[in-house]
């Protein structure tokens, strides 16, 4: 009899073992944005400092860069994709915000992969692969989810958004995040 009690009691707490939040922060940015590439040291301290397990998945939006800024979200998607955008996300930002360089085509950001070491075979295979299509897809769907429309944005565990700029300091943007993503409503 203890054993069936112990089973059904075991049973019961299943789904809430499934059900504990999983933590998370997601930044909603675009290589067109002067702010982000301002913001992109912040971000990446943050990223070095959050708890144990939090992931931080970033999400390039659309609306920024007229045409180019489509072809912006799969150059991230493929970068991620290739295990290179640590590399390619400074070297992006650094291409339009410091040289004024900006991409006027799938052949100029092909080129920023090649000049910082990504085969171009590996680069043309990957574009206009499922996996990168699905991941643009993912990045537009967070996008109107949200209802982002402004970057940089942060979006702590999917419900809380920090308004950057009532951020005074690295240490307080790493602060409010933990607190946030330790927060239980």
């Amino acid at each position: 009899m203890k054993k069936v009690l112990f089973f059904l009691a075991a049973m019961l707490m299943i789904p809430m073992v499934h059900a504990a939040p999983e933590f998370k922060e997601l930044e909603f940015f675009s290589y067109y944005c002067p702010h982000c590439a301002k913001f992109e040291p912040i971000a990446a301290d943050l990223k070095k400092n959050l708890p144990e397990g939090v992931p931080m998945k970033k999400n390039p939006v659309a609306f920024l860069g007229r045409e180019m800024g489509p072809e912006m979200q799969r150059a991230y998607a493929v970068a991620s994709l290739l295990n290179v955008e640590g590399k390619l996300t400074p070297a992006i930002f650094d291409k339009i915000h410091t040289q004024r360089q900006y991409p006027q085509s799938r052949t100029d950001v092909k080129q920023i992969f090649v000049d910082n070491g990504v085969p171009a075979e590996e680069f043309d295979g990957a574009v206009d692969s499922f996996a990168v299509s699905g991941m643009v897809s993912q990045f537009d769907r967070n996008t109107e989810s949200y209802n982002i429309r402004g970057v940089p944005a942060f979006l702590v565990n999917g419900k809380y958004m920090v308004k950057i700029e009532s951020i005074t300091s690295q240490e307080q943007f790493n602060q409010l995040v933990k607190f946030l993503l330790a927060k239980k409503d």
